[in-house]
């Protein structure tokens, strides 16, 4: 005879059920059990991911490197208008 006995989860579950109610207890024995489906579910599925280059099919845009940052060549327009 321990600290929890048999009779006290008995007194624990009539005070759950009625503080909450069977309906709410049921939907809430539902939403789990669909919960743990859909994992399961989830963690058999084998179907590859595509890795594309893309977010949410936008083409990639071109990212400038630190290697050509500041070595840009100006154009013959721009050096005209410097040298006037």
């Amino acid at each position: 005879m321990g600290i929890m006995d048999w009779k006290h989860w008995i007194v624990i579950l009539v005070v759950v059920v009625l503080v909450f109610g069977t309906k709410k207890l049921k939907g809430l024995g539902t939403d789990v059990g669909e919960t743990i489906k859909g994992f399961r579910t989830a963690m058999r599925d084998d179907t590859p991911i595509p890795q594309n280059d893309s977010i949410h099919g936008l083409p990639k845009s071109p990212v400038a490197s630190s290697a050509n940052l500041g070595t840009a060549v100006p154009s013959e327009s721009t050096i005209r208008a410097a040298t006037e």
